[in-house]
């Protein structure tokens, strides 16, 4: 693996591979074990009361949901960025910015939070040992220990990730031993304790299950270290194994801990006389655990070893965040969405140096501006929108790249994710109630983001990949496009005369596209060697649009999978039809039309037109069975629009077919009349005939009909809407399409609306796509 300081031509800025399984994981628990117990034990309980244990426990499982994404998304792509880069690859564009907009800012506040407890505790140990305060507030001195302990971090961060994951580990296995201490002798001053039952019997709920929910959103934090491990992908040894793993233990010890310290805490306190035990533990705050070890632990050590232990964990945390939001940031800037003095990799120590200095400057700013309250609800709050967004990912990943090799797989898909979603997007809500202040501030740094993006890092992120398009021209700009890919002459050949024509009837153009698959062996830019393939097909394409004077816009695009590529052709050109040529088989299992065309119909970009192509024929007949909906209005105004400019000695007939079972009532005649004419809307045509036939099996009754068998003529092409289906089904045709384009005799062109955004939405994520199989000829 190269190693580099700068990113020169197609050498990859890369970080050093070192850190081990028990070093990910102690980064982990270093993450997750700080904030939650040290600093907000004593505010959740004063929300939540008693069932602050609750509230440890459900934060558990509500993690584990998106902890499972992050297993296997982790172990799929082990990078410098974690969420940042998964969500790239999955949603792109703006919501990829976001998502490491969001991660460098949420890992840096949450920084914030820990460097403000550090600097409570240090204060708090001075003036237990007695030692000058120099006339200083216990605020002020807080604040300067919190500077100096973020200067300290990115110092040590800086010098690499060995010394600091060793740092790390000594750290972690000191807390979590003072920890143990901690429970061990505050269950034994519980047990000691009249009727110490009674505390968590009594007044559980004190707010009800709205309180629990709002502490879940205020000690989220806490449980967010598995992000903190995604982020050591590029840095850990043997990643597809570690990271998984690294994920599920850390969140076991933690959880472990966190339940055991709440249930500690509330049943071993000695509040004042008539007070709750969860009321005086939030008077104490971030405190509070401190207060309690004060009255367990013999000897009257246990104030200052749960401060010693407070000062290691908010240190540990610290440096985790500091690794982290370090980590965010230079991949976004390896990737141009922050400017590329992120990516400066030290050539001594190969850690980031920019990227660390600039979150701990994000840190000590967050620090010095929001009260401690309020830093903790902003991190969380980013947090959440987060791993939202990374659930998201996980589905759209599924359905974009399942052939991507995966150290975990995460069960049940879509359920839990979409639970997942659910439950982020709740406890996101509930915190507006506890703190404004914090969403404010999320919403304040999501619009800079967004106008940063848009105005400034999507150019230099667009001029900066590598350049797809290898040839473009374009003679004559017209509002309405045809995009017709083309693989070899025969097609070129057949779907140019077609596109032409559609095109025509729209006095549009035609955009020829020819995709050059790159192997993985090469790079995008050294894909250019292949470009000589693909210019004869284009020159076909034109060939056949001049015969009836219709523009072509010839483009040669170099792509890892042709779908996408085709996809983004349309996208970029804002293209009204596409046009995908069928030889009517496939060598790609699990598809119907095979890998390229499948994905598009599937989730189409703009209307699609899928033409089954037969021997070529005069066009005299066109038959368009109709089935209702807007796909069979689609295969009509196509059709028409397909014909209207042809020649008129040589204009086709059109006819539409709707078959019936048998012994219907006249009504039912009337509704088939009804269906045809709904069709037509918009359409005016002289030339169109409908026909209404009864059969139990309606596409034998079809086939035949197109054949002829029924003293009818034969038809010359088929034009024929995909199955109309429900918002939350998901047909890639439907089985009696399938079934047509597969038999008829004659060529059969398929078209399909183009999705909307919420049906989009939901093929990319939640959907399955049913896939008819194939049957023999």
């Amino acid at each position: 693996m190269s190693e580099n300081s700068f990113n020169n031509g197609s050498e990859k800025v890369t970080l050093s591979r070192n850190l081990s399984m028990f070093s990910i994981t102690m980064i982990g628990v270093g993450g997750m074990i700080g904030a939650g117990i040290f600093v907000l034990t004593g505010t959740a309980a004063n929300v939540a009361g008693p069932a602050v244990i609750l509230t440890f426990l459900l934060n558990g499982i509500v993690t584990l949901f998106t902890a499972l994404a992050y297993a296997e998304l982790g172990s799929a792509f082990p990078e410098a960025g974690g969420g940042y880069l998964w969500v790239k690859e999955g949603l792109g564009g703006t919501n990829g910015f976001l998502a490491g907009w969001m991660s460098w800012f949420a890992h840096a506040v949450a920084g914030s939070l820990y460097a403000l407890a550090f600097g409570r505790f240090m204060t708090e140990f001075i003036v237990m040992l007695g030692l000058p305060t120099f006339g200083l507030t216990i605020h002020q001195l807080s604040l300067i220990f919190m500077v100096l302990i973020v200067i300290l971090f990115t110092y040590i961060n800086f010098q690499g990730v060995s010394e600091t994951g060793s740092i790390g580990n000594i750290i972690t296995v000191t807390k979590i031993v003072i920890l143990l201490l901690f429970v061990l002798f505050g269950v034994a001053a519980m047990l000691g304790t009249p009727n110490w039952e009674m505390r968590f019997t009594t007044d559980f709920m004190p707010n009800g299950i709205m309180g629990v929910f709002t502490a879940m959103g205020l000690t989220f934090v806490a449980f967010e270290g598995y992000e903190i491990i995604s982020q050591s992908g590029e840095e850990a040894i043997d990643p597809k194994r570690n990271i998984p793993r690294a994920i599920f233990w850390a969140i076991g010890i933690a959880v472990a801990i966190y339940i055991l310290v709440g249930i500690t805490a509330i049943g071993a306190v000695n509040p004042p006389a008539g007070q709750p035990a969860y009321l005086y533990l939030g008077e104490q705050k971030e405190i509070a655990v401190i207060e309690v070890a004060g009255q367990t632990f013999p000897w009257g050590i246990g104030r200052i070893v749960l401060l010693i232990s407070g000062i290691v964990s908010t240190m540990s945390a610290l440096n985790a965040t500091t690794y982290s939001s370090s980590r965010v940031s230079f991949a976004m800037g390896r990737d141009h969405n922050l400017p590329s003095f992120f990516s400066f990799i030290d050539g001594k120590n190969h850690t980031p140096i920019w990227a660390i200095v600039s979150s701990s400057i994000l840190m000590i700013i967050m620090g010095l501006a929001l009260p401690i309250d309020d830093v903790a609800a902003a991190a969380d709050i980013m947090f959440l929108l987060l791993f939202l967004q990374v659930n998201v990912t996980l589905m759209t990943l599924r359905k974009k790249m399942p052939e991507l090799d995966r150290g975990f797989r995460v069960p049940w898909v879509p359920f839990i994710p979409v639970l997942a979603i659910v439950l982020n997007a709740g406890l996101a809500i509930f915190l507006f109630t506890f703190s404004a202040v914090g969403w404010y501030f999320v919403i304040g740094w999501l619009v800079i983001g967004i106008i940063s993006y848009l105005g400034h890092f999507s150019k230099i992120e667009a001029m900066e990949k590598p350049k797809e398009i290898l040839h473009e021209e374009v003679l004559v700009s017209r509002q309405y496009s045809v995009v017709v890919p083309v693989v070899n002459q025969q097609q070129a050949t057949i779907m140019g005369k077609i596109g032409a024509y559609m095109a025509r009837g729209y006095e549009g153009e035609v955009i020829a596209l020819h995709v050059l698959r790159v192997p993985p062996q090469l790079s995008i830019s050294e894909g250019r060697l292949l470009l000589k393939e693909g210019r004869p097909y284009l020159d076909t394409v034109i060939k056949q649009a001049k015969q009836i004077e219709v523009p072509v816009h010839t483009i040669i695009r170099l792509g890892r999978k042709v779908s996408e590529s085709i996809r983004r052709t349309v996208v970029e050109n804002a293209s009204d039809l596409l046009l995908l040529g069928w030889p009517g088989y496939t060598e790609s299992k699990g598809t119907y039309f095979g890998s390229v065309i499948d994905p598009i119909i599937d989730n189409p970009p703009c209307d699609v037109a899928v033409v089954r192509y037969r021997q070529e024929r005069e066009l005299k007949r066109i038959l368009i069975p109709i089935g209702g909906g807007i796909n069979s209005r689609l295969a009509v105004k196509l059709a028409v629009k397909m014909t209207s400019t042809m020649s008129p000695d040589a204009l086709p007939y059109i006819e539409l077919l709707h078959v019936t079972r048998p012994r219907v009532t006249e009504s039912d005649h009337i509704r088939a009349q009804q269906v045809m004419h709904q069709a037509c809307e918009g359409t005016v045509y002289v030339s169109v005939d409908e026909t209404v036939l009864e059969s139990e099996n309606v596409e034998q009754a079809i086939l035949d009909y197109a054949a002829g068998k029924m003293d009818n003529e034969a038809a010359d092409l088929i034009v024929i809407g995909a199955s109309e289906e429900s918002i939350f089904k998901n047909l890639l045709v439907g089985n009696i399409v399938a079934d047509i384009i597969e038999k008829a005799e004659v060529s059969v062109m398929m078209v399909k609306r183009r999705s909307s955004r919420l049906r989009s939405l939901l093929r990319e994520t939640v959907l399955q796509t049913v896939i008819p199989e194939h049957k023999a000829e």
